[in-house]
This record gives C-alpha cells, sequence and structure tokens, in this order.
C-alpha cells in the first residue's frame, strides 16, 4: 500500500501540518483532520513513513470515541466519505479511511495528562524531584512502577519541542479552577474506563494524554485519543518495573536513531526497510489487541 507523506487537496484551505495530521477548513465551523504516515521521533518528522499509521491512528480513535460516549461528548461529526462534503469526496483516495470531519472547537491550552504508572518524562521528574506536576509521590519509586493512584498532571502545548508538566494550580491559575477540576475529574475518568478495557484485553495503559475544546457551551474531547501516539500501552504479561517496558509504539524507531551519528535536528534521516517494518506491525498489533479486530 502506498504511504501518504502529505496530503493534498487543491482548493481545501489546509490551515495546520503538524507531525502527523494535516488539517483542513471546510467551512467556518468545520475541520477536516487527515492522518498522514509521516512519523517523527526527537521532535523532528522523520524521511521515512510507516504503512498504514495514518489509517491505524484514525481507526483507533474512531474506536474509543464510540466506547467513551457514556463519559464524553466528542468532536466527531463523521468519518464516512460517503457523508462528507461533495468537494471533499472528490479526494477519496487520499481521505477514506484515514480523515475525521469534525467540529471546529476553541481548544483548551493545556494537554491532559493521566498518569498511572511513572514512566516517561514523569519518571524524569520524581527522580529529580520526588513528585510530578507538583504531585509527592511516595519515596523509593521504580521505573515504570505502578502508582498508588492515577495522578492528573496537566502539561502546556508547545508549539515546538517538548510539552512542559505543570502543576494543577498553574493550569488553575490560567484557566479558571472551576475548569481545571472539570478537566481532571474528566480526564481521571476517562483514563479509569481505557484502562480496564485495556486491561480485558491484556494491556496496560500506562499514560495517556487528551486534548478538549468547547463546541459553542459543550466541553468535548478532540483530537486523537489513546493512540500508541499519544498514549503508552504495554503488554501485561512483559511488565516488569525496575525499567522501560516493551510498548506498543514507535520504540524500534527511537532505538535505530539512538545508534546514529546524527544531531537529533532536521533533517532527519530515512529509516530502513526493517525498522519500518517492525514499527508498523507494533501499530498493527495495538489495534488488533484493543479492537479485536484487522485493519
Amino acid at each position: 500500500m502506498a504511504i501518504l507523506l502529505e496530503s493534498n487537496l487543491p482548493g481545501i484551505p489546509l490551515i495546520h501540518r503538524g507531525k502527523v495530521r494535516d488539517v483542513y477548513a471546510v467551512d467556518s465551523d468545520k475541520l477536516l483532520i487527515v492522518a498522514s504516515d509521516r512519523i517523527s521521533a526527537f521532535d523532528c518528522i522523520l524521511g521515512s513513513g510507516i504503512p498504514d499509521k495514518g489509517r491505524l491512528l484514525t481507526q483507533i480513535s474512531l474506536f474509543w470515541f464510540e466506547l467513551l460516549q457514556p463519559l464524553t461528548r466528542n468532536h466527531l461529526i463523521s468519518a464516512s466519505v460517503d457523508e462528507y462534503p461533495a468537494n471533499l469526496r472528490a479526494f477519496r483516495d487520499q481521505i477514506e479511511g484515514r480523515s475525521m470531519l469534525v467540529h471546529k472547537a476553541k481548544m483548551v491550552e493545556f494537554e491532559c495528562v493521566a498518569r498511572g504508572y511513572l514512566s516517561g518524562s514523569g519518571w524524569k521528574e520524581y527522580k529529580s524531584t520526588g513528585a510530578v506536576s507538583g504531585i509527592r509521590l511516595p519515596p523509593g519509586l521504580e521505573e515504570s512502577a505502578r502508582l498508588p493512584e492515577p495522578i492528573f498532571t496537566p502539561a502546556t502545548k508547545a508549539q515546538a519541542g517538548h510539552d512542559e508538566n505543570v502543576s494543577f494550580d498553574y493550569c488553575a491559575a490560567s484557566i479558571g479552577a472551576d475548569l481545571a477540576a472539570r478537566l481532571r475529574d474528566l480526564t481521571l475518568a476517562i483514563y479509569h474506563r481505557a484502562s480496564e478495557y485495556a486491561a480485558s484485553r491484556g494491556i496496560i495503559l500506562a499514560d495517556t494524554k487528551f486534548e478538549f475544546g468547547f463546541v459553542g457551551d459543550q466541553l468535548v474531547l478532540g483530537d486523537e485519543v489513546l493512540t500508541p501516539d499519544s498514549s503508552r500501552f504495554w503488554p501485561a504479561d512483559l511488565y516488569r518495573p525496575g525499567g522501560p517496558q516493551p510498548s506498543f509504539d514507535k520504540q524500534f524507531v527511537r532505538d535505530y536513531l539512538e545508534t546514529l551519528d546524527w544531531g537529533k535536528r532536521p533533517p532527519a534521516p530515512a529509516l530502513p526497510a526493517d525498522v519500518v517494518s517492525k514499527t508498523e506491525a507494533k501499530y498493527k498489533e495495538a489495534y488488533t489487541r484493543l479492537t479485536g479486530k484487522a485493519l
């Protein structure tokens, strides 16, 4: 199957091209989000794509949007090209299976992160301060340890580079205490529901990040949801605290790049075929294990 690195929809205004997604303005209140097969690491878009990655990310998000409907509304209008406006249907070959027509939302300027395990930036912060986002944790925890209870660790949205973990108080001072509390409670409720489901499929949901916004006065869940790009999924049968865990994500890519004499600045290198195929297989395994279906 051909790899889609950049969508090209003449006549449809492109308003943002991110590391993975291209966002188009459909009209004053609707957007089209197209998930490409681009892959990034160390904040650089790589010279190779991963076949079917955009379709897998989109289909995983659609699965979770439906599962989470009892907890939260979302921004989705449709993911069926047949239901899109006529001027979009002309681009079926690029957008089918990898796009979502969504309500345009006024996004909250914080990533809403839930952590049930100590990994990634949370682990680095804990080693340095004994806390994560101002939340004091028990001493002596190992890397990848399960936390006594899941925690809400908001982060600022970085236009370039890494998001920065901040305290709940910082978030509340920025957007208001009521909205911050609402986001915290909703984030943890979604994490709890998703963790339970993932566990039933033999997967640990270590942590994840959500984005919320307002459509009118309605708070909705947006962007991607509980994908291997936005979450740490670990196979439960291989879980061993005390170090990094095997993961359903782009770890093969990171491991390969660490062997190169590369300054982790653009232009990023292309990937060898075996790294591409192993990474593709991990994304497909995540989709199949979560949904019970093949793409």
